[in-house]
């Protein structure tokens, strides 16, 4: 997925391929915000299968899985999201992290849309925590394509509620709801405790 265009991922010379901000921002950043920057809070991964499975394995940046006050389905999950026969986005699963190596089957059965098309997923990544690697796994046989980032993001600035605090899982932060019901691009630049 690393090389995808991913929806949300603003700039392409990172650090990680999931961070928020370019590489050459280190230097102008302060510390607290680089920090906050190598979250992948609000990109997806949007592709179209016509698999009924859908597995993930991805590796954590850091092994802080959760918070006092969040649970590690937003903090480190990834969470699925699958286009419905009216054309409408809805959750399917969130993963349940339990170490920084996470691998998961989030939808298993999932039936064909009209005519055996395929079906269009969003993968919304970790709210709090960066991902290194990221896989996503299809029953044999089945195709995936890689879907491009819509144009014209809209984007959100803030502190921590933009940043995601404290949805239980990445697609319920403010700009994931809001980009499902606008359905447009987002682009999450909240940074907890530090929009100044």
């Amino acid at each position: 997925v690393a090389d995808w265009e991913v929806e949300g991922r603003a700039w392409r010379n990172t650090v990680k391929p999931f961070d928020r901000f370019p590489a050459k921002a280190e230097a102008v950043l302060r510390k607290a915000v680089w920090d906050l920057s190598r979250h992948s809070a609000g990109m997806v991964a949007r592709f179209s299968t016509d698999s009924p499975v859908v597995k993930v394995r991805y590796q954590l940046s850091s092994s802080k899985l959760a918070m006092n006050h969040m649970p590690a389905t937003g903090v480190s999950g990834v969470d699925l999201y699958a286009e419905t026969k009216g054309g409408e986005m809805r959750w399917v699963n969130v993963s349940r992290p339990a170490q920084a190596m996470v691998e998961a089957t989030l939808a298993n059965g999932i039936d064909s849309l009209p005519d055996s098309a395929a079906r269009e997923f969003a993968l919304y990544l970790p709210l709090y925590n960066g991902i290194k690697k990221l896989e996503i796994g299809i029953r044999e046989g089945s195709e995936l394509k890689p879907m491009s980032a819509r144009k014209k993001p809209i984007v959100f600035y803030g502190t921590s509620i933009m940043h995601g605090a404290c949805a239980s899982r990445p697609g319920m932060s403010i700009s994931s709801i809001l980009g499902r019901r606008l359905n447009c691009s987002v682009v999450n630049l909240g940074f907890s405790g530090n929009g100044k």
